[in-house]
């Protein structure tokens, strides 16, 4: 037969949590390696916060199509470099890369646009001029460089034709003179792939005048890293073109054995090879003056997609391990305050009943641990201080849920019930509430969570998992620890419940019934 409603066998619900509770432990200690640490975010462990900011051909505003496209690009770089908690979002113009931990070189690489396409070379000559580092500003892109930039090559007469009338104009011949790799191009990572190119190799050496891109870079199938082979120096980077691009380059080496292709990255030629002989099967290496570390993230770039947008750092904040320990300790002295306050205040005003507040909220705080552990392995969440937040807040909702299942039984006493029988009729009403009450936070918290983005959307997340954590505790717990002690002579003493005057409120009313019904009848 079914306990009446509100009525619980308070051992099954316990042992259903503490089943619960056993299997996250095991999950937390016997997967993942076994470490029982959630992630941290930057501003806990420390790390790198980038911040690119796109750039168009003609100085206007990026499309969100397009700034879409790029954070998708950048988030494949990062899942294929092994980078993890990185978090990648935009703000605005601006695509914003968050590195924790000691990973954050890494990061400032990744807005590489990685634009790689294959020009003719028309003409090359030694760099007179060292390259020089750029100036303050130098690399920001303004509509009045744009248009400069454009106009001197319309002047030296690189706007159109094909390589051969390149190469016998003498206007393009002083053109290819006159430049300097000394230059900051405006237009580096946007340069028209129809139209011919002054540009340098990486170390400023070598100055080339090339024709128009006859392969682009997209055709690319794949991308891999290779160390020194025998009887070579250097590491290259090895291509492998899709269908497309296999031909054209098969269809190119074949016409021009003997002459020089330029691999050109972001308008910079890394490798400028002469062409042996034909490369019909697409197996191609790209050669320069390249490190490993170099060499490993050219592959990746090119391997995961050229970005839609070219991109410049306009900011790269590195925050130390030391800084984000003290905000974790900070963070945690201020949740030990929080949680020791409402210690003392349920013990001086539920006694008993304020002990099983404790013991609740330290069996959530339990739970909730191993959840941060195992999300952080299944889903990469990383903890950081307005997480830690959301779970400060998440103690005084869960201690507001105890309060209307108490506050509810003392109504119930003073309506003349024993300790025993208001327990399951207060639960009944504070059930109600309570759902309510968390429904409506947790709805607050996905709205949040939808809308908002970095911090404030972590803050969020965290906040509906606890109040979600929250209804489990109260059920499983709470519920059935009051039940029990309403079952025991014991425990039920109203000295030790903290009930006494609630009862003496409820016995003075029984009398006072008692006398009015008498006075009734006698009269």
């Amino acid at each position: 037969m079914a306990p009446p409603a509100g009525r619980i066998r308070p051992g099954r619900y316990l042992g259903f949590f503490v089943l619960i509770v056993v299997v996250l432990y095991a999950l937390v200690f016997f997967t993942g390696g076994g470490k029982p640490t959630p992630k941290l975010g930057i501003d806990l462990q420390g790390g790198t916060r980038v911040t690119l900011t796109a750039r168009t051909p003609d100085g206007s505003a990026p499309s969100k199509d397009s700034l879409n496209q790029a954070r998708q690009i950048i988030e494949r770089r990062v899942n294929g470099i092994g980078v993890s908690g990185t978090e990648v979002i935009l703000d605005g113009n601006n695509i914003v890369i968050t590195v924790p931990g000691v990973q954050g070189d890494q990061a400032k690489k990744l807005g590489q646009t990685a634009k790689l396409n294959f020009r003719k070379v028309i003409n090359a000559q030694a760099a007179t001029a060292p390259p020089a580092a750029p100036s303050p500003g130098a690399d920001q892109q303004t509509p009045e460089l744009i248009q400069k930039a454009k106009a001197t090559r319309q002047d030296a007469g690189l706007v159109t034709g094909t390589g051969d009338s390149i190469a016998a104009s003498g206007t393009a011949s002083q053109a290819l003179a006159a430049f300097t790799c000394a230059t900051q191009d405006p237009l580096r990572g946007n340069d028209d792939p129809n139209l011919p190119l002054l540009a340098c190799n990486q170390d400023g050496t070598e100055k080339y005048l090339l024709g128009p891109v006859f392969l682009q870079g997209s055709e690319i199938d794949s991308a891999a890293a290779s160390p020194p082979a025998q009887n070579k120096a250097g590491w290259t980077v090895d291509l492998t073109f899709k269908s497309a691009g296999r031909q054209i380059w098969g269809d190119f080496t074949t016409k021009n054995i003997g002459q020089r292709a330029a691999f050109v990255l972001d308008t910079q030629v890394v490798s400028a090879p002469t062409i042996q002989s034909a490369i019909v099967d697409g197996n191609t290496q790209i050669s320069g003056s390249f490190t490993q570390q170099q060499t490993k993230d050219l592959a990746d770039v090119l391997r995961y997609g050229s970005l839609p947008l070219s991109f410049t750092s306009s900011d790269a904040t590195t925050v130390s391990a030391t800084l984000g320990l003290a905000s974790l300790e900070a963070g945690l002295i201020a949740g030990a305050i929080g949680l020791l306050l409402v210690f003392v205040y349920s013990l001086f005003y539920y006694r008993l009943l304020g002990a099983l507040t404790i013991v609740s909220l330290a069996l959530s705080g339990a739970m909730v641990y191993a959840v941060l552990v195992l999300l952080g392995r299944w889903i990469g969440f990383t903890l950081d201080l307005a997480g830690v937040a959301g779970f400060i807040i998440s103690i005084g909702v869960t201690a507001d849920s105890f309060v209307v299942f108490f506050e509810r039984l003392k109504d119930e006493i003073r309506e003349g019930r024993t300790f025993r029988s208001a327990v399951p009729r207060g639960w009944v009403r504070a059930r109600r509430t309570i759902l309510a009450s968390d429904a409506i936070l947790f709805l607050a918290s996905a709205v949040l969570y939808a809308i908002a983005v970095g911090d404030v959307q972590g803050f969020a997340f965290t906040l509906g998992l606890s109040t979600v954590l929250d209804l489990v505790v109260v059920f499983l717990v709470t519920h059935p620890l009051v039940a029990l002690a309403s079952q025991s002579k014991t425990l039920s003493n109203p000295k030790l419940t903290g009930l006494g005057g609630v009862q003496s409120v409820s016995a003075e009313r029984r009398t006072a019934r008692k006398a009015a019904t008498a006075a009734a009848k006698e009269a």
